[in-house]
């Protein structure tokens, strides 16, 4: 299946903690939007591989996804090495994607700033045509992505553009209370971490309320890009 737009995490629950409300509005507006998690979050303090699959299972339903992977690389070890970057390149290949999305590339915790790099490396190599990828044996064409856009973690950056999520912004939530062991809960057992502090969710909602205040909308999602952007003024005076 070809995609309109991937996105590439870490772990499951980064790409909806930053851009599920993207996601709902791309997936609800017939775009074809897929998820590929490098790893299985299997480092994380709460919660197992087991539940996390099931969690990104539900959150996948519940934002429309066209397909959800993971490409198994080890948690807290994503080295830009060969194989890692092959991974990513067949990904690439197989999905077509028009845009991808990817980490920010500076951020508290070291695998977003690896993912973020290796996915960049990745996008490169995929479009040349002398690096040979098979697919159940069958060789994949080269492919480039147009765009490579960056989400926000923890760390802010000043977006190149900001997307309205405010009709949306119901469904990003549920996505993300979908991954119930990570974030706060009155009657887990398991160690406090970052994100399971009752704090962390009202800050998901309030860094969404400054953006989209800055855009003139109720809830808004952050994005980066490195290359300039063309605006298309038509839109504007419709």
């Amino acid at each position: 299946m070809y995609l309109d737009v991937l996105i590439f995490a870490a772990h499951p629950d980064d790409a909806e903690l930053t851009m599920a409300g993207t996601i709902a509005r791309l997936s609800c507006s017939n775009y074809k939007v897929g998820i590929v998690d490098l790893t299985r979050g299997e480092l994380g303090t709460r919660g197992t591989e087991e539940t996390r699959e099931r969690e990104a299972f539900q959150a996948a339903i519940i934002l429309k996804l066209s397909i959800r992977e993971n490409l198994l690389i080890p948690d807290g070890n994503i080295q830009r090495n060969k194989e890692n970057l092959m991974k990513v390149v067949m990904a690439i290949r197989r999905f077509r994607p028009k845009i991808i999305f990817a980490p920010y590339f500076n951020d508290r915790h070291p695998d977003h700033i690896d993912a973020s790099k290796l996915v960049k490396e990745a996008m490169f190599v995929s479009g040349l045509t002398k690096v040979k990828t098979f697919d159940k044996e069958v060789a994949q064409e080269a492919f480039r992505p147009n765009k490579l856009f960056y989400y926000m973690q923890t760390y802010s950056f000043e977006p190149s553009f900001i997307i309205d999520v405010s009709d949306y912004f119901d469904i990003k939530m549920k996505a993300v209370r979908a991954f119930e062991t990570q974030f706060y809960n009155p009657k887990s057992k398991e160690p406090e971490t970052f994100i399971s502090q009752p704090e962390f969710l009202s800050f998901i909602e309030a860094r969404a309320k400054v953006y989209g205040f800055q855009i003139g909308k109720k809830f808004g999602e952050p994005f980066y890009c490195e290359e300039k952007i063309e605006l298309d003024l038509s839109n504007l005076l419709k």
